[in-house]
C-alpha cells in the first residue's frame, strides 16, 4: 500500500481488526473515511445486542486515527437479503451460515454501493484474507494467520467486488494486529473478538429462534428406531449437535455422548446416535447448489482440490466430480464429520480460494443419504 490521495472507506465495526485496517491505510497516506454499519433493529435494547457500544468503540478509534466516521443503517437490506433467507433455511431443516450471505449481500454490496456514492475508490475491511492479481483476475487467498483465516466466509464474492476491496490486516497475525493497536493508542486494542451471528450478536440461539420460528415437536429416535424423547422442532437442532438435545440421563449401551445425526422433515423425526465418530455422522461425498466461484471461473471437473465444509476446519483432500451450472458434486478421500446441509463447501487450490456452494445433500459412510441422492458419485 503506497500513499496517495485515493479515498478508501473502511467498514469499522468497533473491533480491533477493522480499526487497525483503518489505521494502516491512514498511515499509508490514503484519504480514509470510517463507516459503521447498523444492520439490526429488532431488539436494539437487548442485553445481547452490542450495537451502541460498538459504535462508541468505532468512534473512539476513528478519533485516535484522525478520520471521520459515518454511521449508516442497512437494517432493511439485512432483513430482506440475509435474515429472511436465514429463517427460511432453518424452517426447511437446514443450518445456514449467515456470515457467508451477509458478506455477499451487505458488507460487499450494500456497503460497497454506499461507499462509491461517497466518492470512494475502494473499500476496506478487517477480514483475515489476502488478494493477488494474476492473469487479469483477482485471486482470493487465505489469511496469513491460518487460525483467523476468513476466506471461507468470502467465497461468494465476485471479481467485480474483489477489484474494489482491500484487506489491510490479511498479511498479519492476530497478535501483530493487537500489538499495533496498542502501540497506536487505539482504545479497543484488547476488545474481545465477536463470535455471534453476523450483526445480531452473541445470544442464546434457541431462545432467539423461538421468536421467529414455530414449534413443531416430534419424536427423538436412536439409529435402531427406539424412541427416547421428544424434540421441540427440527429447526432448533443441527447435525453434530451434542448439547441441549434433551435426552440427559439416557446413556445407552455404550455410555458415550449423544449426537444429532439426521433430521427427517417428512416424519418430523430427529435421529440421534452415540459416539463422536458414529458412522451416521460421517460423509464421503456431498452435493451442492447455488455454486459461486470467486476465482472468476468454475474449475473443470473432475479435478483435485481441498475443501472445507465448515469454518475453522482443516481442509480435506477431495475430488470435484461435477461443477456444471449451479450444482457441484464432491467426493472426499476420507469421511468427513457432520457435513451439514445449508452450510457451505468451499474449495481451495493450496492458498487460493476457488469458491463453493451451499451443501444440499450428503452420502454417508453409514446411512445411504440424508438428502437428495448422489448418483454422480456412485
Amino acid at each position: 500500500m503506497s500513499g496517495n490521495a485515493q479515498r478508501i472507506v473502511v467498514g469499522m465495526s468497533g473491533g480491533v481488526d477493522s480499526s487497525v485496517a483503518a489505521w494502516l491505510l491512514k498511515r499509508a497516506g490514503y484519504d480514509v473515511v470510517g463507516l459503521f454499519m447498523k444492520n439490526w433493529e429488532d431488539d436494539d435494547d437487548d442485553a445481547y445486542c452490542s450495537t451502541r457500544q460498538d459504535l462508541v468503540d468505532a468512534a473512539a478509534a476513528a478519533d485516535v486515527i484522525g478520520i471521520p466516521l459515518e454511521a449508516v443503517n442497512f437494517a432493511a437490506e439485512y432483513k430482506e437479503r440475509v435474515f429472511a433467507t436465514f429463517l427460511a433455511e432453518y424452517a426447511a431443516g437446514r443450518t445456514p451460515n449467515p456470515d457467508v450471505l451477509c458478506n455477499a449481500e451487505i458488507k460487499f454490496k450494500a456497503f460497497l454501493d454506499h461507499a462509491l456514492r461517497l466518492g470512494a475508490e475502494r473499500i476496506a475491511t478487517g477480514h483475515y484474507a489476502q488478494l493477488r492479481a494474476r492473469g487479469g483476475l483477482t485471486e482470493l487467498l487465505r489469511g496469513a494467520d491460518r487460525a483467523k483465516d476468513q476466506s471461507y466466509f468470502l467465497h461468494r464474492l465476485t471479481q467485480a467486488q474483489l477489484a474494489r476491496v482491500l484487506f489491510p490486516v490479511g498479511a498479519l497475525k492476530k497478535t501483530e494486529v493487537r500489538r499495533m493497536a496498542q502501540e497506536a493508542g487505539l482504545p479497543n486494542h484488547a476488545k474481545k473478538d465477536s463470535t455471534g451471528i453476523c450483526f445480531i450478536g452473541e445470544r442464546p440461539f434457541r431462545e432467539f429462534l423461538n421468536r421467529y420460528l414455530p414449534h413443531a415437536p416430534g419424536p427423538i429416535v436412536t439409529d435402531d428406531g427406539r424412541r427416547v424423547g421428544e424434540h421441540v422442532g427440527l429447526a432448533f437442532y443441527t447435525l453434530g449437535q451434542r448439547k441441549g438435545i434433551g435426552v440427559g440421563g439416557r446413556r445407552g449401551a455404550s455410555g458415550e455422548a449423544w449426537y444429532v445425526a439426521r433430521k427427517a422433515l417428512e416424519t418430523n423425526t430427529l435421529t440421534i446416535v452415540q459416539g463422536h465418530d458414529h458412522p451416521l455422522l460421517m460423509s464421503r461425498a456431498l452435493e451442492g447448489l447455488e455454486a459461486s466461484w470467486v476465482a472468476g471461473v468454475a474449475p473443470t471437473a473432475p479435478s483435485r482440490h481441498t475443501a472445507m465444509t465448515r469454518y475453522r476446519q482443516a481442509a480435506a483432500a477431495c475430488t470435484l466430480l461435477r461443477s456444471g451450472g449451479a450444482a457441484v458434486s464432491v467426493r472426499f478421500d476420507a469421511p468427513q464429520w457432520a457435513v451439514t446441509p445449508g452450510q457451505s463447501v468451499v474449495l481451495y487450490d493450496d492458498e487460493v480460494c476457488l469458491g463453493g456452494a451451499i451443501i444440499s445433500g450428503t452420502h454417508g459412510a453409514g446411512l445411504a443419504s440424508t438428502e437428495p441422492s448422489l448418483d454422480a458419485v456412485g
